[in-house]
């Protein structure tokens, strides 16, 4: 083999070595970009998910990918209750923060279930914006581009302090949620749908968004002691409360009225996490005489969910099981409608179209409703009232009475019906159910 030859041999052995080379690097950037699109799919189904559920749309709840390790082994009396999903405790929370100790406990950090929620907010950021031409009217009314600042200056003492941190960052958190998950689509729901659950109290400026089993009754005392109604809330029956319509709603008034004191007024609503308000606004209307949700919904309920019902039954309504009124909650083809005590706190008060001033939560009703108060420059002795309106005598419906209910329901209905309330536990920060 002569020189030429071994130097062609060594230059055709060079350049297949750069074309094998160039092959491989081709082929590992590829598969870093199947990965990224992979994970970046994932990341887009998930707000998919969420961005379904802001939609109005009758009678459909959102499916989530989200499993729970539902786990029904009671504790030994006296010991604190877990969040029982897995054993991993997110960045930046304590194992102290994923208890809970009686039934109060402070929601103001990222949602602990699944990635979703830790990375609400965090992900605004990161992602790329996406620019859109103005908005209607009603974006301009409902979303303002920042957070109004709560106007603290009747506020006393230091002792509120703390108290005033955590509704910053409830509020923020709300806010931003919907930043991110509300879009045009959205703002098909007529206005005055919108408002048809807002109390008014005209005297100190105060718009309420009614949450049934969220302290709703001793709120409509409150709000008519602040309107000079009655001089106590101790003297007002539960049928003055709820049948007196001596309270005036914000759909009553005409449009120019409604946009005034939406923009004007301090916006306030109370929530509670959702399977509590689920399983206590079953214990209020099915587990107690009641003229009208038996005959009404107990009958329906009995009869298409309740295999060879007796007709005593079908006669009254009475006695509905708290798993064939699930079947009844999730089921597309309902045999009655929906009812305000147990629909979605979303649907009720709009929260990503009405931009709450103040969101107060069940689990520290009295220290929340008080700090209100104080904001919206009540008299000094107005206190929120303690008593509860009903049923005295049963036990309130905590974390623990929820859990002995969910037994009831198979692994599947339990996970459905967390999925209805989905969008709920996303938008006020509750965590994943505790059972």
């Amino acid at each position: 083999m002569n020189l030429r030859q071994v130097f062609v041999s060594l230059l055709m052995f060079g350049v297949a070595g750069l074309l094998l080379f160039m092959y491989l690097q081709a082929w590992i950037e590829g598969q870093h970009t199947a990965s990224g699109e992979k994970l970046q799919q994932q990341i887009t189904n998930q707000d998919a998910v969420i961005a379904n559920c802001l939609d109005e749309i009758p009678s459909v709840h959102c499916k989530t990918t989200t499993k729970h390790n539902w786990d029904f082994t009671l504790p030994p009396p006296g010991t604190q209750r877990k969040v029982v999903q897995s054993g991993h405790v997110p960045p930046g929370r304590s194992r102290q923060e994923m208890t809970i100790s009686g039934s109060r406990h402070w929601q103001g950090k990222a949602d602990p279930f699944g990635a979703v929620a830790v990375s609400l907010v965090s992900r605004l950021s990161n992602q790329q914006k996406i620019s859109e031409p103005p908005l209607s009217q009603f974006r301009e009314v409902y979303l303002p581009l920042a957070l109004r600042p709560l106007n603290k200056t009747l506020v006393k003492g230091d002792e509120w302090k703390d108290v005033g941190s955590t509704q910053e960052k409830r509020r923020s958190f709300l806010y931003e949620f919907c930043q991110k998950y509300n879009s045009r689509k959205k703002l098909r729901t007529h206005l005055v749908h919108m408002v048809s659950r807002i109390y008014v109290e005209d005297r100190h400026k105060v718009l309420y968004c009614e949450v049934p089993k969220a302290g709703c009754s001793n709120w409509k005392r409150v709000l008519m002691v602040l309107n000079g109604l009655a001089t106590s809330t101790h003297n007002i029956s539960h049928d003055d409360v709820h049948y007196g319509k001596h309270l005036r709603k914000l759909d009553s008034y005409d449009l120019k009225g409604i946009y005034t004191r939406l923009n004007t007024y301090t916006k306030t609503i109370f929530v509670r996490d959702p399977l509590e308000r689920l399983v206590s606004a079953f214990r209020d209307k099915f587990e107690h005489p009641n003229s009208y949700y038996h005959p009404v919904f107990g009958k329906a309920i009995i009869k298409k969910y309740r295999h060879n019902a007796d007709e005593e039954a079908l006669k009254t309504g009475s006695g509905v099981k708290f798993k064939e009124f699930i079947q009844y909650l999730l089921d597309s083809h309902r045999p009655v409608g929906m009812d305000i005590h147990w629909e979605q706190v979303s649907k009720l008060c709009y929260p990503c179209l009405i931009n709450y001033d103040f969101i107060g939560k069940f689990e520290t009703l009295e220290e929340d409703a008080n700090y209100f108060l104080q904001l919206v420059g009540a008299p000094a002795e107005l206190k929120f009232p303690k008593f509860k309106d009903r049923h005295s005598s049963d036990e309130r419906t905590s974390a623990e009475v929820v859990r002995q209910y969910l037994k009831e329901l198979s692994k599947e209905e339990r996970q459905l019906t967390y999925d209805f309330y989905y969008l709920d536990y996303l938008m006020f920060n509750y965590t994943s159910p505790i059972v």
